[in-house]
């Protein structure tokens, strides 16, 4: 099968390259800014808002799947239109597609949310991805969409970051405490990821981490496992700032996992305290990153 992993430079689809080039499958990729460096993958330049772009990708590859990781925040054109694009496209050609979604499609206000919970977002980018995922349904019956929350993994990520600069005074803002999330480990998600693709499964399906923790929370685990004194970490409250968005957002994955043979491990499983150890996330700061 050859698949097509469209966002493949970021912290997500580059865990996606790595796992599908390592087990074999013939893979193709996609950038916006610059080409990855994975050995033997394919990279081609895409903005998802250029629809010639997008069918000369399409012909060049010939691809049987597309896997959809990107993220282009708040911006409507990128994260709701392109995918809506993409979706009628591949539907058209008949390519397998792979839609990755997002916890910010809920307000918070029913937590927890199973697979069949319809979006009610709060914030412009939960709307954008509620749009994308909602034209994926209805223009693709036979895509999968895949919600998931706070991703977690082995370094690299801009959040591994934010709690380093956060405890080192050279950033503002805190951690919620208010906000809790069920953050995946990035290897789990691609590997569970790269299982529906390969299967028959269609539909909407939750990919979250089993431990329900609030970003103050999150943050504390990354800092005791990187030997920072979780202390230095400011505190705060998510009601008490600026900055909109949902509270208690715990997707319910039970019902996905139990059709996966991937184990969609915990937060305060995969991250590890000690010296060697490594993880990072998306969405940890409570201001802007």
């Amino acid at each position: 099968m050859t698949a097509l992993i469209i966002g493949a430079t970021g912290f997500l689809g580059s865990e996606l390259v790595r796992q599908g080039h390592s087990a074999g499958r013939t893979t193709a990729a996609t950038f916006h800014s610059r080409p990855g460096n994975a050995p033997g993958v394919l990279w081609h330049h895409l903005d998802l808002r250029d629809p010639q772009q997008l069918d000369a990708i399409l012909d060049a590859v010939a691809p049987e799947l597309v896997i959809n990781a990107s993220s282009g925040e708040d911006d409507w054109a990128t994260t709701a239109d392109g995918p809506v694009r993409l979706a009628a496209t591949t539907a058209q050609r008949g390519i397998r597609l792979v839609h990755v979604s997002s916890d910010s499609v809920f307000s918070g206000a029913d937590s927890p949310y199973d697979e069949t919970t319809l979006p009610d977002p709060v914030t412009p980018y939960g709307g954008a991805k509620a749009a994308a995922e909602t034209a994926v349904r209805l223009l693709h019956p036979d895509a999968v969409v895949a919600r998931t929350s706070l991703i977690i993994g082995d370094g690299g990520s801009s959040h591994e970051r934010v709690v380093h600069e956060l405890a080192a005074g050279t950033r503002e803002g805190v951690l919620f405490r208010d906000d809790v999330r069920c953050p995946v480990h990035v290897t789990d998600l691609a590997a569970a990821l790269w299982e529906l693709a390969a299967s028959d499964a269609t539909g909407v399906f939750h990919l979250a981490g089993s431990d329900v923790v609030s970003r103050y929370e999150l943050g504390t685990l990354i800092a005791r496992r990187d030997g920072i004194d979780p202390a230095l970490l400011p505190a705060g409250r998510r009601v008490d700032s600026p900055f909109p968005g949902a509270l208690d957002v715990r997707l319910d994955s039970t019902a996905t996992q139990r059709r996966l043979h991937t184990q969609l491990r915990g937060a305060r499983e995969f991250i590890r305290t000690g010296p060697g150890s490594a993880a990072a996330g998306e969405g940890l700061g409570g201001a802007p990153a």
